[in-house]
């Protein structure tokens, strides 16, 4: 008997296809002109690697251990640089795959087509549609109440870029909510069993290289594009300093202790107020989305690949709240392209165009609060609305 293809096949193979035609475009004109790329980082981790050393106790890396399959990869082939960016291509057409597979609407898997035409040349030099695509995958599977895999991918997630950590309380609840509390307890084994196969290798081989490549990352300053900083760019001029791989005003450490404070608060009142009656599968979804978007926006470090994460995550949502969603993500990628690649450095060192900053800033913090009403807000008879 013939299987019979699912009924989103067609509009995924079409919504593909034009994510690599914009992947090609990205590649040329415009987006060619000026470039500031990672891939060379990339490749000398890989390389490392690949001539027997252990990473964390043999070279510092700064990123967790499950990113470094994406950066050993690419040296199997003679052209490193090539192989990341197809490597990237195939995370972005596994996107638009989950995310054809999770929802109806053609208009948000047309944003997700269309994204590298928004982020830019940074997509073809950054790793991040990789975590982007198993946090995508993890939250499409438990909203399709495949809840062991999407735990099991969470887990993953967790282990190539830690930010979708900031997704297991909402995972966890969605779960309990449907499931109770044994579901609940094998689901949080379930995620941290999966960090920890990918991690604890690493950490028997070099703990203290390990625990520096996490202190390192939790210790960062202020990073120069986030809102408080943006700000200060704008109205003065503040010393700048580059540590900790990325440019970072000096003498804000309380600003960024306040910063993360708000953020920790926010996520706390997401994490709440998500738990407070029934959560369906929309409340669900935009759940998980509000407490990425918060992390982007009220992190003390916001780099332009961070919005990456972002895509799927309002690509999956529905209705009105989608199309909100991707209109503002859409403003803030399309202010990033503005002062990111081409005149980053001008902003940098002379703070050009630091108001346009301040306003990606603003858009990115007006859609954490639109996806944050969203998951917090009940009808009056306690159920969970759906959009």
């Amino acid at each position: 008997m013939r299987r019979r293809l699912p009924a989103s096949a067609p509009r995924a193979l079409i919504a593909a296809g034009a994510f690599l035609a914009s992947w090609g475009l990205i590649q040329h004109g415009f987006y060619a002109h000026h470039v500031l790329t990672d891939i060379p980082t990339y490749s000398t981790y890989g390389d490392r690697i690949r001539a027997g050393l252990v990473p964390y106790r043999d070279f510092s890396v700064e990123y967790p251990p499950g990113a470094l399959p994406t950066f050993v990869a690419p040296t199997f082939f003679a052209d490193y640089d090539v192989a990341f960016r197809w490597l990237m291509a195939a995370c972005g057409v596994a996107m638009v795959f989950v995310v054809a597979g999770a929802t109806r609407s053609r208009a948000a898997l047309g944003f997700v087509a269309a994204s590298p035409l928004l982020v830019g040349s940074m997509e073809l030099s950054r790793f991040d549609l990789w975590p982007a695509l198993l946090l995508a995958a993890a939250v499409a599977a438990l909203a399709g109440r495949r809840d062991t895999l999407g735990l099991a991918l969470l887990g993953v997630a967790i282990a190539v870029k830690a930010f979708p950590i900031v997704v297991v309380p909402v995972a966890l609840m969605w779960v309990y909510r449907r499931r109770g509390w044994k579901a609940t307890v094998w689901g949080g084994v379930t995620v941290a069993g999966v960090v920890a196969v990918v991690v604890l290798p690493f950490f028997v081989l070099s703990p203290s290289g390990l625990w520096q490549s996490v202190a390192g990352q939790s210790s960062r300053p202020l990073q120069i594009e986030t809102l408080p900083a943006a700000v200060a760019m704008w109205l003065g001029d503040p010393a700048v300093a580059n540590t900790h791989g990325s440019f970072n005003l000096v003498h804000f450490d309380t600003v960024a202790a306040l910063l993360t404070a708000l953020e920790a608060a926010a996520l706390m009142g997401v994490w709440f107020g998500i738990s407070r009656g029934p959560i369906d599968r929309a409340r669900f979804l935009t759940g998980a989305a509000a407490s990425v978007a918060i992390f982007v926006a009220l992190g003390k470090v916001l780099s332009p690949q961070y919005l990456i994460w972002l895509v799927p995550l309002v690509a999956l949502l529905s209705g009105r709240r989608a199309v909100a969603a991707c209109t503002l993500l859409a403003i803030a990628l399309g202010l990033t392209l503005v002062f990111f690649p081409g005149r980053y450095f001008d902003y940098v060192e002379r703070g050009s165009l630091a108001w346009v900053v301040v306003l990606r800033d603003l858009v990115l913090a007006a859609l954490a609060l639109v996806l944050v009403r969203g998951s917090i807000r009940r009808s009056r008879d306690g159920t969970a609305r759906s959009s």
